[in-house]
């Protein structure tokens, strides 16, 4: 087996495999045996590489979190109010999907795996900041838990262009667009509410 500072490879095949295996066995059937047969190796070869189950998911969702925090940095740096800021994480979010695309067709999951020992995933901080900004600002309009609403905001586009783009295989202007349009625009307006009676008016 090899020892030292370097860590093992986990090349573009073996990638394959592992996505491969996840989308027949999910996460709790990834083995390194799995992953061997599916990539046409021997097991023995992979072992003696260094490579692990646990360097298999870390090289998945390692990569997706570090993708996740480049690609987010320049919208948490950038200025604009928080509604205006919020598109664009929505929108980046769209990008990361498009990267990992076939990951995320195999497993709904992806989000939630450790990148490593005792580093659990925060993919909704962002949002929770440009939700609280948005609110500050005037820019957004909620009285619902940040925290919640960034869950769902998160899920919804996420998941919605994962199926639009995967399934349906929509072009990616057009699904980012209508995603990201529907859920924070939604498809009808509010009614208003008459203050004196109670009641909705149109």
């Amino acid at each position: 087996m090899v020892h030292g500072s370097a860590a093992p490879t986990v090349d573009g095949e073996l990638r394959r495999a592992a996505i491969s295996v996840l989308r027949e066995r999910g996460w709790d059937g990834l083995t390194l045996e799995r992953v061997a047969e599916a990539a046409g190796r021997a097991r023995s070869t992979l072992w003696r590489q260094g490579l692990t189950r646990e360097t298999l998911i870390g090289a998945l969702v390692g990569e997706l979190a570090e993708d996740f925090r480049k690609i987010m940095y320049p919208v948490l740096t950038a200025g604009g109010s928080g509604r205006e800021r919020l598109v664009q994480g929505l929108e980046a979010l769209c990008e990361l999907v498009d990267r990992h695309l076939p990951l995320l067709l195999a497993t709904d999951e992806a989000f939630h795996q450790e990148r490593a020992p005792g580093q659990p995933p925060d993919y909704l901080r962002p949002f929770i900041t440009f939700l609280r900004e948005g609110v500050a600002d005037g820019s957004l309009d909620t009285d619902e838990d940040v925290v919640e609403t960034a869950d769902v905001l998160f899920n919804a586009v996420a998941w919605t262009y994962v199926h639009l783009r995967g399934r349906h295989e929509w072009p990616a202007d057009r699904a980012r667009a209508r995603v990201v349009g529907v859920v924070l625009n939604g498809v009808a307006p509010q009614p208003e509410i008459d203050s004196k009676r109670g009641k909705e008016t149109t």
